[in-house]
């Protein structure tokens, strides 16, 4: 399958390592070919598998972390 890009707004990221911690787990998630997050925009673009794995999917990732996730 074709390489997906999603952008979605995560709420509650306050510092460099929080946004490191939410991009590689990102990254480590299979399915994602790359996770790029930007803590300024509060904000990550991953590009990934549709085949391998959903939005809801990553999304839930990151509510894993404590964080609050807009698509």
């Amino acid at each position: 399958m074709p390489v997906q890009t999603l952008s979605m707004a995560i709420r509650g990221m306050t510092c460099g390592n929080c946004a490191r911690g939410v991009e590689r787990t990102l990254s480590a998630t299979p399915g994602v070919a790359k996770a790029t997050v930007d803590l300024q925009a509060a904000s990550a673009t991953v590009e990934y598998d549709a085949g391998k794995v959903t939005p809801e999917a990553l999304a839930a990732a990151v509510r894993k972390l404590g964080y609050e996730v807009a698509a």
